[in-house]
């Protein structure tokens, strides 16, 4: 008889529970749809911090030929004029190097990158003496031809 009256006390205290008006905490208000698609924003972005733009105009040049093959390094020196870059002057170079390099000052770091690309030329190393430290200076080899 125990059993009965604890089941059926159960039961009613289940049902009176599920009858209750919800507490404050257990409301949660939603927005009302907005009527214009202009009214609603566009969820926030995370957006990437521009780069600053490489003004090449702005930065010196200087092509050397360590290559052997006449005229390569006046050949690169215009390509480079034509894309934008300021080109202050063309040699040879005497001295091994292992492939066509960029060599640039740390400041420059981003314009020698940039250089590369327009160029075709993957290698970038810092500039060292006798290089002047304003400007990107770029050694040809043979596999620039």
């Amino acid at each position: 008889m125990l059993t009965v009256i604890a089941v059926a006390m159960a039961g009613l205290a289940f049902v009176l529970t599920r009858h209750q008006a919800p507490t404050e905490r257990e409301i949660t208000p939603v927005a009302a749809p907005s009527s214009s698609p202009s009214e609603s924003e566009p969820p926030a972005r995370k957006q990437k911090p521009k780069k600053p733009a490489i003004h090449r105009d702005r930065i010196y040049v200087e092509v050397y030929n360590n290559s052997g093959i006449t005229g390569l390094a006046g050949k690169v020196a215009t390509q480079a004029q034509r894309i934008g870059w300021q080109v202050v002057g063309s040699d040879n170079w005497y001295g091994t190097i292992p492939a066509s390099t960029i060599y640039y000052p740390k400041r420059l770091q981003t314009e020698a990158k940039q250089l590369g690309l327009d160029l075709g030329i993957r290698r970038l190393q810092p500039a060292v003496a006798p290089m002047k430290m304003d400007r990107l200076t770029v050694i040809l080899t043979s596999d620039a031809a």
